[in-house]
């Protein structure tokens, strides 16, 4: 009831602010697209507005603005990070398209002052709980092994976690990893971790923006209850022919990028590959029964577009990767090959129907696979699990004066195969799950209002309506309270298994509190179709999707946000403080006992318990801007707990993922345009752990009394990285730099988890059990050499 009345106000309150505000005949609208002049990319986030007034706006993620404003002479200013001002003196009398092409600004050293820019978006603008990294400023930082990690620097912000000692997989404000939405160029990344987590699939090289979004969630986006990380791929420089590159201890990477027809169309390509087994192989004996074992990993990116006219633009992009690991053991005659990756391609159409009305239809396919084939003697296990999506979505943006209306549909076709096994023992062939497949039918509508209440409040409101259906063929096993299948109902092709219809209402406010500061708040509702299933404490690369059902309800999120922001000495310090809480509704577990080898001949979600989670805490932020000294502080005060009728006894419990405490520091320091010297640090309170307690003796063996779950906690962790940057003189159209990393600078031995050993033996009374814990990684220096051309 509350929703549904919330759902009409927004709506109400819509219709009317945009009546109330319709456009005077003395308005006129100036339109275009903001590049950058030297490469012809498309600057996003660009600031442009009208010096007089201080009104303005920023560009979209294709670098489209407009500003309907009233006629008259105006200073025209469009500015961005890193770029030279543009200014102009315009008479404007009627409707102008007005291109800008900004110089890359020569000072490196430190950001580019902007004069008369109007106040921060820090404060200015409706978002609450959004981060945005410079791709630059990534590769500036200490790096794992020397690979720049897009993913690991996200986890140094505040409402953040990191999965575990050098991984990649992520947590925000106490939600799963399957609870993140992570997009690249629109298409959805299933998993986002090379090497079991240690590395993410995201290439730098052919990044070009980065943005987090964790709470305030706009109602474009859907799917997912925590976050979304919308990742943007370069397109290509369409002036002149261009290469990067690295050559690090355990990889390289290569970008090829240039014009297929200069100032109209362009492409790029970059690809990356580990060579540890190619290191390795002249170290291991052919006497070695793991002679022919091996690990690497890839990834190919590749981007083309072409501009038809200032009104139409196609983009294709793509992404593929894979990791390979095999296992060769002699003495066991055993051998068995792993390989993980996803694999994304996106076809995006911009049409420009007016100078206030932009259009972007976009076709979409992604694809995650996991597969094992391992052999034993006469023995052969295969295992595979997948999820693959068909995605048409068609996005309206309306500039329309003191409205930005976005609109728009979304229809997902989903494949989920959750485990499909075969065993073969000499000719005869056991196939244990049947090449099962579900399917499923994901539908969104959506509109969403940014617009200025008054000079001081404005308003982002929105609502997504969402539509989900399991569909046929399938067949739902019935089993009895000791396990047993008694009953079998079978669908036929795309019968209706079960169907959800929801509404998400979703609501920002910011209030200007002074030049320098505001309040910002916001409430979010999200629904969760599809769910991830993992027995480990971090994310791997056998988990399994599987989607909503009659058994399976959808994850339901609502989410409480406000806080403080304010600037300091003209925008070069930016703060704030929030404080969140967040409900999540259905949230999915293996049940005790459970493993996900059961599911191969029966549903996935027959292993499944339900319960429900809670999560709240506070978010501290600082950083600095703008000097040769920049970085940030980031601090977190969390807590995260679930109840589940079927686990623990019933009592609640704390999350895998809870952290009580979160510290992140971050500092660089130009000397001068060549040497540039970065620090991290960051503690974090140990995961939250489940332990025995006690032991008793039960026919000469050892039994365990475990404690409730995660009621312990494993010691804090903490590490400091260490990075220096020596950018060399440039020669001719070559420019080349050293990068030297030292990961785990003090050698701090972090807990990866914990397991008891035990000696002696009962029969003689000297059996003792003792804690061992486990460190990956001491201090790990690294060096990468870095090129472009």
């Amino acid at each position: 009831m509350i929703r549904n009345t919330l759902i009409i106000t927004l709506l109400t309150l819509f219709f009317a602010t945009l009546t109330i505000t319709g456009f005077s005949q003395d308005k006129v609208t100036l339109s275009g697209y903001v590049k950058d002049a030297a490469t012809g990319e498309d600057l996003i986030g660009a600031n442009v507005f009208i010096k007089e007034t201080m009104k303005g706006t920023t560009t979209n993620p294709y670098g489209f603005y407009s500003l309907t404003i009233p006629k008259g002479n105006v200073t025209f200013v469009v500015s961005y990070i890193g770029y030279k001002d543009y200014s102009v003196a315009i008479d404007l009398k009627s409707d102008l398209r007005q291109n800008i092409n900004l110089e890359p600004s020569m000072i490196t050293t430190k950001e580019v002052v902007i004069t008369g820019k109007k106040e921060d978006n820090n404060t200015q603008g409706t978002q609450v709980g959004t981060f945005e990294i410079p791709i630059e400023k990534v590769k500036t930082l200490p790096a794992f092994l020397g690979e720049v990690d897009i993913l690991k620097t996200i986890q140094l912000t505040p409402g953040v976690q990191s999965a575990g000692e050098g991984n990649s997989g992520f947590y925000v404000r106490g939600g799963g990893p399957d609870q993140n939405l992570i997009l690249l160029d629109e298409g959805v990344v299933y998993n986002a971790s090379h090497l079991f987590g240690f590395f993410s699939v995201f290439n730098a090289d052919a990044i070009k923006n980065v943005e987090l979004t964790k709470a305030g969630m706009p109602a474009n986006y859907g799917g997912r209850l925590a976050s979304v990380l919308d990742i943007s791929m370069k397109d290509g420089n369409n002036k002149s022919f261009h290469g990067t590159g690295g050559i690090g201890l355990i990889s390289s990477r290569l970008t090829l990028e240039g014009p297929i027809q200069k100032d109209r169309s362009s492409f790029i390509v970059s690809g990356r590959r580990t060579y540890i087994d190619v290191l390795m192989k002249p170290f291991v004996k052919e006497t070695s029964p793991f002679k022919g074992s091996g690990y690497y990993f890839y990834d190919l990116n590749a981007k083309a577009n072409y501009i038809f006219s200032d009104k139409d633009r196609l983009f294709v992009s793509g992404y593929f990767g894979r990791d390979i690991f095999s296992l060769v053991s002699g003495e066991e005659s055993m051998e068995s090959k792993i390989q993980w990756g996803n694999g994304t391609l996106s076809s995006r159409w911009n049409h420009l129907f007016n100078d206030q009305l932009f259009s972007n239809t976009t076709a979409i396919f992604s694809d995650y696979s996991f597969a094992m084939d391992a052999t034993l003697t006469n023995f052969d296990f295969k295992l595979f699990t997948a999820v693959r999506d068909y995605n048409l979505k068609s996005d309206f943006t309306y500039l329309g004066g003191r409205h930005t209306v976005k609109f728009g549909a979304n229809y997902i076709y989903h494949i989920f195969t959750p485990n499909n096994a075969s065993f073969k023992s000499g000719d005869v062939d056991f196939d244990l799950s049947k090449d099962v497949e579900l399917f499923a039918h994901d539908a969104a509508i959506y509109i969403n209002d940014e617009f200025d209440l008054s000079e001081k409040i404005r308003f982002n409101a929105g609502v997504r309506g969402t539509m989900f259906t399991q569909v046929g063929p399938f067949s739902r096993f019935v089993k009895n309270e000791v396990g047993q299948i008694t009953d079998t109902t079978l669908y036929g092709p795309n019968e209706s298994v079960a169907t959800y219809t929801h509404a998400e209402p979703r609501l920002s406010v910011r209030w200007i509190t002074s030049k320098t500061s505001s309040v910002k708040a916001a409430y979010t509702q999200n629904y969760q179709y599809i769910h991830l299933a993992s027995v480990s404490a971090v994310s791997l690369p056998s988990d399994i999707w599987v989607p909503s059902s009659e058994l399976v309800e959808p994850q339901f999120g609502t989410q409480y946000s406000i806080g403080y922001f304010r600037n300091f000495k003209e925008n070069m310090f930016e703060t704030s403080f929030e404080v969140y809480y967040k409900d999540l509704k259905n949230q999915i577990e293996f049940a005790e006992g459970a493993m996900p080898e059961d599911n191969v001949t029966t549903n996935a979600d027959n292993s499944f318990v339900y319960g429900n989670g809670w999560s709240y805490g506070a978010e501290l932020f600082l950083k600095k801007r703008k000097g040769k000294l920049n970085g940030w502080i980031g601090y977190t005060l969390s807590y995260t707990k679930r109840k589940f009728p079927e686990v623990n006894g019933g009592k609640e419990f704390y999350a895998k993922y809870d952290r009580r405490h979160d510290v992140s520091f971050i500092a660089s320091y130009d000397f001068n345009d060549k040497l540039t010297v970065s620090l991290v640090w960051v503690y974090a309170t140990g995961n939250a752990i489940t332990l025995p307690i006690s032991r008793y003796f039960l026919e000469g063996n050892v039994v365990n009394e475990y404690s409730d779950r995660n009621s312990f906690r494993m010691p804090p962790y903490h590490r400091m990285d260490f990075s220096v940057n020596y950018v060399f003189e440039k020669k001719k159209r070559w420019q080349h730099s050293l990068n030297f990393s030292v990961y785990n600078l003090y050698n701090r031995y972090n807990p990866y988890f914990i397991y008891f050993e035990t000696t002696g033996n009962v029969n003689e009374m000297n059996l003792e059990v003792a804690a061992k814990q486990v460190s990956l990684f001491p201090i790990l220096p690294s060096i990468t050499w870095n090129f472009n051309f």
